[in-house]
């Protein structure tokens, strides 16, 4: 606790104060026992209170235990000890396997005030001497009720204890009201202390689940040593007890399996028998049924938006093709037009030449001039493009007589050249086909023009010749 300032202190803070911070603990071992048992009885107290309640509610039930009187102790037989109900002897029959070491250490204590052959040959009762007596099994009860192996095996084989297994038509009828005592009974097999309960119809997928898994993988304490047929204490030698341990370990063996196929057994007709199972089962058929669906309607909007992409792209690629080929008609159009101008305009200026060299009488007196000049301005309209008829045209209408007759001769001139020298190409090519059709035709036909004197530069200038004049042309 801190001390209080006195007048004229100050109080510093070196540290500023954390902030609390929540933990969840998670309780184990005899902690998470102490917690289930506040849990269950909603109280809040500590373990060793809790323990000390259960002594006294012990102690209180010691004080009002009531014994119930077996009719039949006097007529047992001590030898056939092994089928008698060893809990109706001491008188607990109504408790069984739920009385404490306490009841049982009472219940013996009364009974043997009650029975033991002193009190009774006391009171003039006539005593059967030796182990003959009744009260052999009184004493044998308790010897097997006070050892917790001895009364573990007794209580795996409890006469009264129901083994029966309910019917589908039982449970399909009444499943909760047929099944919960059944599966309640059967509990008190279980080597966990605590189980799950059977639930009602409103239970959640994850407590049925839960209550299943638990009864699938039942582990049971159950087991039946006390119904071995042979004692190996009676065995004379050490191979016999061998075999005794032998035979009694492969029965044992067998009664388990029988009674795991019981439960398993009880457990799957409870399953299918289980209202809860079903609707489960078709909510799950639903839920699988919606996926489906689900997925089958997301598939057809996936292969709607292709389709739609698909004509998208398609409508896209046809007026793109259709503006293309727009685009290459327009230019179809203008070379069209460009075409037909520029013949328009070289058919103007050819009528414009042979106009202006006509009123000229083409530059000549003499008639025989006159003809040779007409046929060389033709062969000038045939061979001269548009831009040299223009120029040619240009300098016949600046110039006078005298200069355009020396621009027109000497275009002339540069034409008769031009095909001066188109003449000799063609007619080396003509040469050099001949050539090589007579020498395809000396050799008889065999082999090719390589193999006759023909190199591959030979060849390539026929090729080009013939391509340069090809036939039908006026040069050729």
């Amino acid at each position: 606790m801190l001390k209080e300032a006195l007048d004229g202190q100050l109080t510093a803070l070196y540290n500023a104060v954390a902030a609390s911070e929540q933990v969840q603990v998670e309780p184990v071992g005899r902690w998470f026992e102490a917690f289930l048992k506040r849990r269950t009885r909603n109280v809040s107290a500590s373990f060793q209170e809790l323990e000390e309640e259960e002594q006294l509610s012990e102690e209180e039930e010691d004080e009002e235990l009531q014994l119930e009187e077996y009719p039949m102790l006097k007529t047992l037989d001590p030898k056939d000890w092994k089928n008698q109900d060893h809990y109706a002897v001491l008188g607990l029959a109504h408790i069984r396997y739920k009385a404490t070491q306490k009841q049982i250490k009472a219940a013996h204590k009364a009974m043997v005030l009650k029975h033991h052959p002193d009190k009774r040959k006391a009171a003039g009762e006539q005593i059967v001497e030796g182990d003959n007596d009744y009260f052999t099994c009184i004493t044998k009860a308790m010897e097997m009720l006070s050892d917790p192996v001895k009364r573990r095996a007794f209580d795996s084989v409890d006469p009264t204890f129901d083994n029966m297994v309910p019917s589908k038509a039982e449970g399909k009828e009444n499943f909760f009201e047929v099944f919960a005592p059944v599966f309640e009974r059967n509990s008190r097999w279980s080597v966990q202390k605590h189980f799950p309960s059977l639930g009602a119809l409103d239970a959640s997928f994850e407590e049925v689940d839960h209550f299943y898994s638990f009864w699938y993988n039942f582990d049971s304490w159950r087991e039946f040593s006390y119904l071995d047929e042979e004692e190996k204490e009676k065995a004379e030698c050490r191979d016999e007890r061998r075999w005794i341990e032998k035979q009694n370990r492969a029965s044992r063996a067998q009664r388990k399996k029988e009674e795991m196929n019981r439960i398993r057994t009880l457990v799957d007709t409870a399953y299918n028998c289980d209202p809860r199972i079903k609707r489960f089962k078709e909510e799950e058929k639903a839920r699988k049924e919606s996926e489906k669906k689900a997925k089958a309607e997301a598939k057809k909007r996936e292969q709607e938006e292709k389709e739609r992409a698909r004509q998208a792209e398609e409508e896209a690629a046809r007026m793109r093709r259709e503006k293309e080929e727009e685009a290459a008609r327009q230019v179809a159009q203008q070379a069209k037009k460009e075409k037909e101008a520029q013949k328009k305009a070289i058919k103007k200026e050819r009528q414009k030449l042979r106009t202006t060299c006509k009123t000229h009488s083409y530059f000549t007196d003499n008639e025989a001039d006159g003809v040779r000049m007409m046929e060389e301005v033709e062969k000038l309209c045939d061979r001269l493009e548009l831009t040299s008829l223009q120029t040619l045209n240009e300098a016949l209408a600046s110039g006078n007589k005298e200069q355009s007759k020396a621009a027109l001769e000497k275009q002339v001139q540069e034409v008769n050249v031009q095909m001066q020298k188109e003449k000799e190409v063609e007619m080396q090519a003509q040469q050099v086909v001949r050539g090589a059709e007579y020498t395809s035709a000396g050799a008889g036909g065999g082999g090719g023009l390589n193999n006759r004197g023909w190199n591959e530069e030979d060849l390539q200038l026929l090729i080009k010749a013939v391509n340069l004049f090809p036939a039908g042309t006026n040069a050729r």
